[in-house]
């Protein structure tokens, strides 16, 4: 699969993008410093993994119908610079939850990421067409995706105060989110 926008194409994965995966996961990255890193950082074992695994998929042919995650690359270039995904948040009540990483902090203030969500909410809201709503979650700290998710129109739904801890010092944690009406309406307004 691959959907192409203005100025990314989101794809599946390939085996040449394993080589950057490897290099993007390991923590000295900035990225790591804004996505989650209140969590635990994934260990080398869990990338290699998480690579047999893709490996299994593009030898099979075995993605998942509707994708849960794609590869964020640039038009310029087929070469991985992030990632999209998405995961349920309720089945029942028909609600997505989605994220966004762009790995090389040389290519943030772009208008990549902004792209790369756009697509990727279309898709999902084509692909699901009984979902109702999308959100993401961010941490006061993460600025820009404060400013991402407000630029393409989300409201913050959720604000849980000094939920998060970076470098010893207390953040919120945020939701922000987006009903199919309200993209559908900003969609066709544009």
């Amino acid at each position: 699969m691959e959907i192409k926008g203005d100025k990314v194409i989101l794809r599946d994965w390939k085996v040449s993008d394993f080589e950057y995966y490897r290099y993007w996961m390991s923590p000295e990255h900035e990225w790591h410093k804004f996505d989650g890193p209140y969590y635990p950082r994934t260990t080398k074992e869990e990338v290699e993994e998480s690579i047999e695994k893709l490996s299994n998929q593009i030898t099979n042919n075995n993605f998942e119908i509707p994708r849960r995650s794609l590869i964020v690359t640039s038009t310029n270039s087929d070469q991985l610079i992030g990632r999209v995904n998405c995961y349920w948040e309720s089945k029942e009540t028909k609600w997505l939850c989605i994220g966004i990483g762009i790995y090389d902090d040389s290519l943030w203030g772009t208008g990549l990421g902004a792209d790369a969500l756009k697509i990727w909410i279309n898709y999902l809201f084509s692909a699901h067409e009984d979902i109702v709503r999308l959100d993401l979650r961010t941490w006061s700290g993460n600025i820009g995706m404060i400013k991402l998710a407000q630029k393409l129109g989300f409201k913050q739904e959720a604000c849980f105060r000094k939920a998060r801890i970076v470098d010893g010092k207390y953040y919120d944690s945020l939701v922000y989110g987006i009903l199919r009406e309200e993209w559908n309406k900003r969609v066709n307004d544009v």
